[in-house]
């Protein structure tokens, strides 16, 4: 190591030495190191020194956090309540309403504790996942290539840079052809900048083209991105939410004023008496508990997809991922294992002197021998020795694969002292490198479409001389030398999922950088279609003739996915689905994948995506595969589910107090308590928690908020309970039924009594309406959680005992004896039965679809017809018959038959992707063994017919 005894360590941490601007050799110099990188023991020094290569987060205060919860409009409203009781109703000759004063800081405190110890717990699940993928970087320690984790990273430090990665520090380039960096995050630049050799770069850009080494010269807070970073405060969106909360607020307002209007002008009430029912309203009608019960399931939920292997960067992305009804996925590692292999028995050479091992040791010269991608894998794979590639050969320059020329090449010097240049890439950017026309174009076009046909990749090699001798003088004319084909199997579960995805109203479009024929053929496969364009075609400046006639939007929308698919393609897909009302998703896992990650509706970075796919994305995923995204769809439809039923049930709660208990005080001049009021809410908020817990039905279709339809069942399921209230009230009040029906007691000369009746009846009636609207057909048919069930019973025993034995002088109730509990709750539910009728009538008026709900149990605010299901599920019927040689059906589909056919399809769709999966080399022997396992046939019995 270069030493320098005027700097230390700690005065390159205090910034005395500008490192930015100084020579590179200098730069080693004052860091006291080598181009050999650091050793493990200097590293774990100087991280004491610097500290770890990540920003000082701020230590969150969890009693503030926790006081966040009290700040939110619905609570600001319960908080003037509050003052309310001990201000405005401190007159009329009696005390402030110290009873009800702290009954709704009770509430308050119990919906933020509940709020505070659920979310927390998510949060911290979430965090603990997210740990483990935290950002990794090759580094040079001890002279040796590793991958170790960025926070790890200090100054002086050699590190690896190539497309893809996110810059992990600030860092000074070495040798090497010139980078293209993204710094839009760091400057607002929109365009990538060019950084070559000595620039600097900073941490949190993005490498969008090259590979080069570098140096590290800056970490954690005293990079570029730490100086200029702020804090930036999580809010929780409730988006959605907002409106039936503007719609609760309107109707306490009305209400409250009609109340005023009438109580005091026209019935000449006393002050004290109308403060006590404003109060009732303002406490019954706030559905405190909202912001509540939302955030934690929202959190439950997102807890619940970690473990599945869905990690959720964004709350709201739970919303969106249930009323996903399109997903573009991309198809090389998601649809299929991204292992691919070489058939050697069908590399097509054009070069009369050159065999096929000649070829391919060609291509492996044109690949990386460290640091490989998966093509470059499989080529050098093929070589006896992996040293073989560069055996006899000194590399002069390597050009890494980038987007924009998809190919690879390497300029090197053989034995004999001669300069050559070979390339392998892209079959199409090989053909134009060569100038090929004619006969030679003909033919490697109709080879490609043979390997295409056969679901097979082509890689195209060429070569040149050059004989100046020099990196960068004019080279002879590149030979194109031959195609190689490269497999790269289905995944044994994508056939199946997709038709799960299929059956769920999810249209699945394949977008890929492939051929259109390998496309077509990869749909085929895994029933997804064949219905594919090419990108460029779709998206450029002309269009092929036979699509010329048809919009662009209307080929998008029915497409069953894209071919040759470039980074402003994917994005411009994604555009053009979401101005067609789509939500949309978008799988990626690459830096070329993230504007259209970005831009999605929901962002899924698969598994092993790149560190630039991962901070674009909504969704990370932990699971490879499409499978986890399907089950991450029907969690969130889950978690949707829940929040939609506690939504309309919100809206009815607040409706039916605000008009019950109106019309009882202005009808009767009747003054309940605002105490039990207060109890109600305390009952009801404990038992709906559980909600974020209860078990439901995901939607077999896409979700959305209607939020008309939640309206109107709020308000008619409301208004129902509201008059039955009355009522009831009028009932006990006024006529002696229950007395002469039932021999109990009559109670209408004792206030305090009928306050015990009425809340009783308000309590459970209130409480059972969460069954009706958490279920989408009969409410004694769709069973609850047990949980919810049973924190109804337990809430509802200690209402009844309230109204059995209470005698509350400062709440005004007195016990009524279980006679009349017994009495109030037939009557509850005899009056309950009507409002699962009046759910269908209501759907049914809106959708015409509630009479399925009855049978069938359909989804039933949706008003797309099935997404199109059976069109697409008798196509990829058809294409499995077509596909694997079965015979159509000898009749129609019928509605008895459909699911056993498909199921029979399914299961060999499986069966077919299994062997994919197994076998990863395309030989004689591997065909054998997948049509003797495809016919059930016992290979055992005929392992003598054949040999390899």
């Amino acid at each position: 190591m270069a030493s320098n005894g005027d700097i230390s360590l700690e005065q390159i941490k205090n910034e005395t030495v500008d490192l930015e601007r100084i020579p590179v050799e200098e730069v080693f110099q004052q860091l006291k190191c080598t181009r050999e990188g650091l050793t493990s023991e200097e590293g774990e020094k100087r991280l004491q020194i610097f500290g770890p290569n990540k920003l000082e987060e701020k230590e969150e205060n969890k009693f503030l956090k926790f006081l966040g919860f009290m700040w939110n409009p619905l609570s600001w409203v319960m908080e003037a309540a509050a003052i309310m009781a001990i201000v405005l109703a401190n007159g009329g000759g009696k005390p402030p309403d110290w009873p009800d004063f702290t009954g709704i800081v009770s509430l308050l405190f119990i919906n933020s504790t509940i709020s505070f110890i659920e979310e927390n717990n998510a949060g911290n699940a979430a965090a603990a996942l997210m740990a483990g993928l935290a950002p990794k970087t090759k580094v040079l320690r001890d002279g040796k290539w590793g991958e170790q984790e960025a926070a790890t990273l200090v100054p002086g430090d050699v590190i690896n840079v190539k497309l893809g990665d996110i810059i992990p520090a600030d860092a000074r380039l070495l040798e090497g052809d010139a980078l293209k960096i993204d710094q839009s995050a760091l400057t607002g630049e929109s365009l990538p900048v060019t950084k070559n050799p000595g620039d600097e770069v900073f941490s949190g850009s993005t490498c969008k083209q090259g590979e080069i080494e570098a140096v590290v010269i800056a970490t954690g807070v005293h990079t570029f991105f730490g100086k200029a970073a702020h804090l930036v405060d999580n809010t929780n969106n409730v988006g959605h939410f907002q409106k039936p909360l503007v719609t609760c607020i309107c109707s306490i307002a009305v209400g409250m004023l009609i109340e005023i209007l009438v109580m005091y002008p026209i019935q000449q009430r006393r002050y004290r008496d109308g403060i006590d029912n404003l109060l009732v309203l303002l406490i019954g009608g706030i559905p405190i508990a909202m912001p509540t019960v939302l955030s934690v399931t929202m959190a439950i939920g997102s807890h619940s997809l970690s473990q599945q292997g869905a990690i959720t960067k964004r709350m709201t992305a739970i919303e969106e991922m249930a009323g996903m009804d399109v997903l573009c996925s991309d198809k090389t590692g998601t649809l299929t294992l991204n292992k691919l292999t070489v058939d050697k028995s069908l590399i097509e050479v054009f070069v009369s002197d050159m065999d096929a091992d000649t070829l391919v040791l060609i291509a492996a010269r044109a690949s990386r021998v460290e640091n490989q991608d998966a093509i470059d894998a499989s080529i050098v794979g093929m070589l006896g020795d992996p040293k073989e590639a560069r055996a006899g050969i000194t590399e002069v320059h390597f050009l890494p694969f980038n987007p924009v020329d998809k190919r690879t090449a390497i300029t090197y010097i053989d034995r004999n002292g001669e300069w050559h240049r070979c390339s392998k890439g892209a079959p199409e950017q090989i053909i134009e490198l060569c100038e090929l026309t004619g006969g030679l174009r003909q033919k490697a076009h109709h080879v490609i479409d043979s390997f295409a046909d056969r679901g097979l990749r082509s890689l195209g090699v060429a070569r040149q001389t050059i004989p100046e001798k020099k990196k960068e003088c004019a080279a002879g004319p590149w030979e194109f030398v031959g195609l190689l084909p490269l497999f790269d199997p289905p995944r044994h579960d994508s056939a199946e999922t997709i038709r799960q995805a299929l059956d769920l109203g999810v249209n699945v479009k394949m977008i890929t950088g492939d051929q259109l024929a390998i496309g077509k053929e990869t749909g085929r496969r895994l029933g997804m279609g064949t219905n594919m364009y090419p990108s460029s075609s779709l998206l450029g400046q002309c269009k092929d003739e036979a699509i010329a006639t048809i919009p662009v939007d209307e080929l998008i929308e029915t497409a069953d996915g894209f071919a040759g698919v470039f980074p402003e393609h994917k994005y411009e897909i994604v555009k053009r689905l979401q101005e067609l009302k789509h939500i949309c998703g978008m799988t990626g896992d690459g830096v070329n994948d993230a504007p259209a990650l970005k831009k999605a509706d929901i962002g899924i970075a698969v598994a092993d995506a790149t560190d630039a796919a991962r901070s674009a994305s909504d969704i990370v995923l932990t699971e490879p595969g499409l499978s986890v995204i399907v089950s991450a769809v029907l969690t969130s439809r889950a978690i949707f589910q829940r929040m939609k039923n506690y939504t309309i049930y919100a809206v009815s709660i607040t409706i039916r107090i605000v008009m019950g208990f109106m019309l009882i005080a202005l009808i009767w001049e009747f003054d309940f308590s605002p105490f039990m009021v207060l109890i109600i809410a305390i009952l009801n908020d404990g038992t709906i928690m559980t909600i974020s817990k209860d078990r439901v039905k995901p939607s077999p279709t896409p979700d959305s908020w209607k939020l008309k339809e939640i309206f109107i069942t709020g308000v008619v399921l409301g208004a129902y309970m509201a008059i039955v209230s009355v009522i009831f009230f009028w009932l006990v009040h006024d006529t002696l039924f229950f007395t002469e029906k039932f021999g109990v007691k009559p109670i209408n000369e004792n206030a305090s009594e009928l306050t015990s009746a009425l809340y009783l009846q308000v309590s459970i009636i209130s409480q059972a309406l969460i069954f009706v609207t958490r279920s989408r057909s009969w409410s004694f048919v769709e069973l609850p959680g047990l949980l919810l069930l049973g924190a109804f019973l337990a809430a509802q025993l200690v209402a009844t005992c309230i109204a059995v034995y209470a005698n509350w002088g400062f709440a005004r109730i007195e016990g009524i004896g279980w006679e009349w509990a017994g009495v109030i709750w037939l009557f509850s539910i005899i009056t309950y039965i009507p409002l699962d009728i009046l759910k269908f009538i209501i759907r049914y008026s809106l959708t015409g679809k509630a009479w399925d709900n009855l049978l069938q149990k359909k989804a039933a605010f949706t008003t797309k017809k099935n997404y199109g299901k059976e069109a697409r599920e008798a196509q990829w019927a058809a294409d499995q018959r077509t596909l694997h040689g079965l015979s159509p059906p000898e009749t129609s589909w019928t509605n008895e038959k459909d699911h056993h056919e498909l199921s029979e399809i399914a299961e060999q769709a499986k069966k077919r992707a299994e062997i994919a999966r197994l076998r990863e080399l395309h030989t004689l022997k591997g065909h054998v063994e997948s049509v003797v396992k495809l016919k059930g046939i016992d290979i055992d019995t005929i392992q003598q017919h054949y040999t390899v």
